[in-house]
């Protein structure tokens, strides 16, 4: 498979994306710990279809000492033991305000809560802004068809 075209070979996609990097550099420097990101950014990813930024975070993960057992189970996360409250928090927020557009009511307020029982307003705002940029990076690949497979860990930088 061969992208639609290039993102980057064109000013004005090559602008767009230097800014939703700056945008998201402020949430990798923030206090949401990183092991919560990669896995929101790896269940958007799955959620969206897009391989592109599934294969790139699975392997930044694996590459940051995610252990495999957990990578294999961010899609099952509900049946599995081996996340923490926090990160099922994070999860289920993730899965409603990607699929926002399934349900009538948007992020409940339920999910709302129990993230709110374990990340502070800096790290919630965090979260919420990851939850908006991986949906746009996945939205980007996707329409593109960005192809997935060839990603090295931290081929970006």
């Amino acid at each position: 498979m061969e992208a639609r075209f290039s993102y980057y070979g064109s000013p004005v996609a090559a602008k767009f994306a230097k800014y939703i990097n700056s945008a998201g550099k402020v949430v990798t420097d923030s206090t949401l710990p990183s092991t919560v990101q990669e896995l929101v950014k790896i269940r958007a990813s799955q959620i969206n279809g897009c391989g592109f930024c599934t294969d790139m975070h699975t392997k930044d993960a694996a590459h940051a000492g995610e252990t495999q057992t957990r990578l294999n189970l961010v899609a099952v996360w509900r049946e599995a033991t081996v996340f923490t409250e926090a990160e099922r928090a994070a999860l289920e927020l993730t899965e409603q305000g990607t699929r926002i557009a399934d349900a009538a009511g948007g992020v409940s307020d339920e999910a709302w809560a129990d993230a709110a029982k374990h990340f502070d307003e800096e790290q919630l705002a965090a979260l919420v802004s990851l939850i908006a940029i991986i949906n746009a990076y996945n939205r980007m690949n996707v329409i593109v068809r960005q192809p997935a497979g060839d990603y090295q860990p931290g081929q970006w930088g």
